[in-house]
């Protein structure tokens, strides 16, 4: 089944406003309406949580109400309408295909709207290897546009992981890398990013969308979005750092969307020749390193106190 992955996560809130502003920050594009896109059209979209046109809410603190996913054309829409009718509902209308998964989460599959980009990537000089950047060519412009390129992948809390894995293993999703008895990280079949999904064993009242994030050019725009972000008085949760399973550059942010939210960058591509890592979660498996934002500052003379390293105040 040739699903891409995620377009578009759909979300019922507590304070729209907030959110509206949260999402333009971040920097998604408001398309009027609910609406709020990447720039190559997946993205995100808010309502009240009253909304009579939403999806039932969980039974949890969850603000997501549907994960519609991209799909590459219509006889894969057709492959998983026959698959799920087998033991569940399943409707269709206008070219959107809808069910609920094995722990609750509302789907939908649609014909994906993503639209091709051509953008260039981060560029990086190295002794030993040809220069990406030529000469006279500087890497570094304060001024620079940093947006999110594309929806990447959503992390949910699930009760039980190896149930919730087992239904979209009938879909066609592989897993790239575990962690033990927490959950797996999940690549569709129309996709070689590392994951689209990962799944993370909680109790059930956490079961929800843990965090959601948007790929970026490289590891310069994570870090100068993600410090605009905080200027305009956003809270770093986590990062900036880099991953290992997926190798991903990420620093995630508190959200009024009642959950976390990321920027990722160059993530590992993989194909069914990959053989996945299994480890035990711990913090030394799921970052290579950690940093943490602080103010800027400059060498100006001896650190204080007569330490090495430390910034003059």
């Amino acid at each position: 089944m040739n699903i891409i992955g995620p377009d578009t996560l759909v979300f019922g809130v507590d304070d729209v406003a907030a959110c509206r502003q949260y999402l333009i920050d971040y920097g998604l594009r408001e398309l009027g309406g609910a609406r709020f896109e990447a720039l190559d059209g997946t993205g995100v979209e808010i309502f009240a949580k009253d909304d009579a046109s939403l999806p039932p809410a969980m039974d949890t603190a969850s603000m997501l109400r549907e994960t519609v996913y991209g799909v590459a054309d219509v006889a894969t829409l057709d492959a998983i309408e026959t698959e799920l009718k087998r033991d569940r509902e399943v409707t269709r209308s206008e070219g959107v295909l809808r069910c609920v998964d094995d722990m609750g989460f509302a789907l939908a599959f649609q014909v994906t709207v993503r639209r091709p980009i051509n953008l260039a990537a981060e560029t990086v000089n190295a002794p030993g290897a040809a220069p990406q950047r030529g000469t006279n060519v500087v890497a570094v412009n304060q001024e620079a546009v940093a947006l999110p390129r594309s929806l990447s992948h959503v992390v949910y809390f699930v009760p039980d992981s190896v149930r919730a894995e087992a239904f979209y293993t009938r879909l066609g999703f592989v897993c790239t890398d575990r962690f033990t008895g927490a959950g797996p990280f999940l690549r569709p079949a129309g996709t070689t990013d590392h994951h689209t999904l990962f799944m993370i064993q909680t109790p059930p009242f956490m079961k929800g969308c843990e965090h959601f994030t948007f790929h970026m050019g490289g590891p310069t725009e994570v870090m100068l979005a993600g410090t605009r972000f905080v200027e305009k008085g956003y809270q770093s949760f986590w990062g900036p750092g880099r991953h290992k399973f997926g190798s991903n550059w990420f620093w995630y942010f508190n959200s009024p969307l009642g959950c976390h939210v990321e920027y990722d960058a160059d993530m590992d591509l993989h194909d069914d020749s990959w053989t996945a890592r299994e480890v035990p979660m711990s913090a030394d498996a799921s970052q290579l390193f950690l940093f943490q934002h602080r103010d800027k500052w400059a060498p100006g003379g001896p650190p204080p106190g007569g330490k090495p390293g430390g910034p003059k105040p």
